[in-house]
């Protein structure tokens, strides 16, 4: 099934670089020849009591009305110069339920794209949720490196490492998989069990049967953040798209252990499409 129908909540300051995910973000719909939803949410910075507010991190996440607006017609700026097929909403909601509505609307889509800031907590916070609540994939949009992603996923590489997770991920990435170039199944290990080559062996036939030829690379951890390597390996090949299973051990394991998942989205090497 092809990706058709794309959500891109607009949450946050209309920075420089947000404006720039957006605009990116239509110009990858279009290729894909997909409908984006851009979902502008309001929130009243007094809408929760003061210790709530502060609990929740609340101040990271009030929406004033200007900066909605501002954000909607970068959108609509966008999709005009792009000639993209796309709908601008504005709602208002809680701080409190703010990503439940969100939520809401992503359950609807193909996916969600989200602009995502370096190391910023409130975009971790809402691409868990949207994992664990959506059963949809979420694509990352790095703001730091906007200027420099392709708008076209040429070369894809999948995290391999048989996990549910990274099953789901290359279910939900099938399409873009047909469309690439070429695709690379890459298991982060440094000693490959025989069960472990077997696995990304299945993968590359189960693959062929959608007539995606794929390639089977091994990078070593050695020591280092699997999250990093990853990184690293996306910017030597050239990644354009990085397919990876979101929270292989739970949200709190993944923040304690310092997990692949979190390393990555906080900075996101490239476009990088989670699912869950």
């Amino acid at each position: 099934m092809a990706i058709k129908d794309i959500l891109l909540p607009l949450i946050g300051d209309a920075t420089r670089g947000t404006m720039a995910a957006v605009e990116k973000s239509v110009v990858m719909a279009v290729a894909l020849d997909a409908r984006i939803t851009a979902l502008a949410l309001e929130t009243e910075a007094d809408s929760l009591p003061p210790t709530v507010a502060d609990v929740l991190g609340a101040t990271e996440i009030v929406q004033t009305a200007p900066t909605a607006r501002a954000l909607l017609a970068a959108f609509q700026a966008a999709i005009t110069r792009c000639g993209a097929r796309g709908e601008p909403r504005l709602e208002r909601t809680s701080i409190a339920g703010m990503i439940d509505a969100i939520a809401g609307e992503a359950r609807l889509k193909d996916l969600s794209v989200l602009p995502i800031k370096s190391n910023d907590s409130f975009s971790e916070k809402l691409v868990e949720r949207l994992l664990f609540e959506t059963g949809r994939p979420v694509l990352m949009c790095p703001e730091a490196s906007v200027e420099s992603l392709a708008t076209v996923f040429k070369e894809v590489a999948i995290a391999w490492d048989h996990t549910a997770p990274a099953a789901r991920a290359v279910g939900d990435a099938l399409p873009l998989l047909k469309d690439a170039v070429r695709v690379r199944i890459v298991t982060a290990t440094d000693r490959a069990s025989d069960a472990q080559r077997a696995s990304g062996a299945d993968l590359r036939r189960h693959l062929a049967e959608h007539g995606i030829q794929a390639q089977l690379d091994t990078i070593k951890i050695a020591g280092s953040s699997v999250g990093k390597i990853f990184g690293a390996y996306v910017d030597e090949n050239a990644v354009d798209l990085l397919v990876m299973g979101g929270y292989r051990h739970s949200p709190v394991n993944e923040w304690f252990w310092g997990g692949m998942t979190n390393t990555i989205i906080n900075e996101p090497p490239c476009w990088v499409m989670l699912s869950h």
